[in-house]
C-alpha cells in the first residue's frame, strides 16, 4: 500500500503530466494510465518494449522516490498477447481484489475516455480497450461473477457487521461523494444505519445524501465529527491525510473507521480505541468471496481466452483489407491501361474503350476473388505476417518498375 500511494495520480493535472511524460519518448506512441485504489498500470502502445519499460521505470522512480530495482522486483510486465489477456482479465474483473466487483470496467473507462479526449491514445490503444470492454461484457452475461454485485466497499460493510452486534440506528459518517461511498451509503442505509454525507464541496455531498436518504454534514465539522461518530468511512481524492493526530481526542466508546482511499485518508497514532481498516485489511473477506465465485471464474477464463484469440483474428484482418485493397487498386490501375494500350494500338474503336475498360477489369476481379478470399482465410493460419510481407513487397516492386517505365517514355 505504501508503495502504491507513492505511485498514485489522484487528480486530472498528475494524470495529464503523467501522460504528457509518458508519451514523450520515441519508443512509446500512445499510453493510458489506470490508478485505482487497488492498481497502478501504464498500458502503452510500444515500437521498442525495452525502451519504453526503461522509460517507465525512470519516470515512476522519480516521481515517487522508490528506487528502479524495487520498482522491477514489485511489477508485472506484459507484451504483446500476455498484455491483452491480462487487459481482459482486468476489464471482467477476475484480476481485483475483489473478483466479479463492478467497479473495475467503470474505471477502466475513465481511464481511456481521459487519455483519448487529450491525444495521449489512438486507434491502436482503442482498439484494445473495446475489445476489452466486448470480453467483459460477454463474461457478465455467459456467468453469474457479477451476480450479487460485490465491491471494496460492500465488503468493508460486512466487516463491520462482523466487528458490531447490530449497525442499525448507529451514526455513520461517510466521506467522499465517489462510487465508493455511494455503495457503502446505501449499504449502511439497508443496514438501518443514520447516515451522514461529508465533502469539501457541500452541494455534492447533498446530491448524493438526497439520491440515497442520509443526511449532509459540512466538512468543516470533520475535527468534531470524528470524536461524535461510533461508524466512518473515507474515500476521497486527497493527496494527504485529512485525518490526523491533531484532531483526534480521547473518547469512552469503540470507533470503526473504514479507509478505503489511496493515498490514505487517516494517519495518526494514538491508541484511541480506534479499529481502523485499510483496504489490504479486507483480504480474507476478499479471500471467501473468490472461493464462492471459482466456478464462475473458471468459465470466465475460457471466454478470455477465446475472446484474446478472436481479438488477433480481428486485428490481423485490419492488416490485410488495406493490402486487399491495394490489390483491386493495382488490378484496375492495369485494367486502365491495357484498354488504353489496345485502342492506342488500333485493336479497338475508341468509342469501346470504356466497355474494353470494364472486360478486363471484371477479368481481373474474377481472378482474384479466389485468391484475396485465401489471403483473409490465412489470418486463422496466423500466416497474415509473412503474406502480408510478400503482398507489400510486390505491390512496392511493381510501383517501381512502373516508375521505371515512366521515366523511360
Amino acid at each position: 500500500m505504501e508503495i502504491r500511494e507513492k505511485l498514485s495520480y489522484p487528480d486530472d493535472e498528475n494524470k495529464h503530466g503523467c501522460l504528457k511524460l509518458l508519451t514523450s519518448t520515441d519508443s512509446i506512441s500512445e499510453a493510458i494510465l489506470i490508478s485505482t485504489c487497488n492498481r497502478m498500470e501504464v498500458l502503452c502502445n510500444c515500437s521498442d518494449i525495452p525502451s519504453a519499460t526503461q522509460h517507465i521505470f525512470e519516470l515512476l522512480s522519480h516521481r515517487s522516490g522508490v528506487s528502479i530495482e524495487e520498482l522491477e522486483g514489485r511489477a508485472d510486465i506484459f507484451d504483446d498477447a500476455t498484455a491483452i489477456h491480462h487487459l481482459f482479465m482486468v476489464a471482467a474483473s477476475l484480476d481485483s481484489m475483489v473478483i466479479g466487483e463492478t467497479q473495475i470496467v467503470g474505471q477502466l473507462k475513465d481511464a481511456f475516455r481521459f487519455a483519448y479526449d487529450n491525444n495521449y491514445c489512438g486507434k491502436k490503444l482503442a482498439r484494445a480497450m473495446k475489445s476489452a470492454f466486448k470480453c467483459a461484457a460477454d463474461v457478465r452475461n455467459a456467468t453469474d461473477i457479477s451476480s450479487k454485485p460485490v465491491s471494496m466497499a460492500s465488503v468493508a460493510v460486512s466487516k463491520l457487521k462482523s466487528l458490531v452486534d447490530d449497525v442499525k440506528d448507529k451514526k455513520a459518517l461517510i466521506i467522499g461523494v465517489g462510487e465508493m461511498s455511494e455503495i457503502t451509503a446505501k449499504h449502511l442505509i439497508n443496514a438501518g444505519a443514520d447516515v451522514y454525507i461529508m465533502n469539501r464541496t457541500i452541494h455534492k455531498a447533498g446530491e448524493l445524501a438526497q439520491s440515497v436518504g442520509a443526511n449532509v454534514i459540512k466538512f468543516e465539522k470533520l475535527p468534531e465529527a470524528v470524536n461524535e461518530f461510533e461508524i466512518l468511512y473515507t474515500a476521497t481524492s486527497s493527496p494527504t491525510p485529512i485525518i490526523t493526530d491533531e484532531i483526534i481526542r480521547s473518547v469512552d466508546f469503540d470507533r470503526y473507521w473504514f479507509d478505503l482511499a489511496l493515498p490514505r485518508d487517516i494517519q495518526y497514532s494514538k491508541g484511541e480505541k480506534i479499529h481502523l481498516y485499510v483496504i489490504d485489511d479486507l483480504k480474507i473477506i476478499v479471500d471467501e468471496n473468490k472461493s464462492y465465485k471459482e466456478e464462475a471464474a473458471r468459465a470466465a477464463h475460457s471466454i478470455i481466452g477465446r475472446g484474446v484469440v478472436g481479438f488477433f483474428e480481428w486485428l490481423n484482418n485490419q492488416d490485410i483489407e488495406p493490402l486487399i485493397k491495394n490489390i483491386y487498386l493495382k488490378a484496375n490501375e492495369a485494367a486502365e491501361q491495357e484498354a488504353q494500350r489496345a485502342v492506342k494500338a488500333g485493336y479497338i474503336p475508341k468509342e469501346y474503350e470504356l466497355e474494353a475498360k470494364k472486360m478486363c477489369d471484371q477479368a481481373l476481379k474474377r481472378f482474384l476473388h479466389d485468391i484475396t478470399n485465401n489471403m483473409r482465410n490465412a489470418i486463422e493460419n496466423r500466416e497474415t505476417a509473412l503474406l502480408s510481407d510478400a503482398v507489400e513487397r510486390i505491390i512496392k516492386e511493381s510501383k517501381m518498375r512502373g516508375q521505371k517505365e515512366n521515366e523511360k517514355k
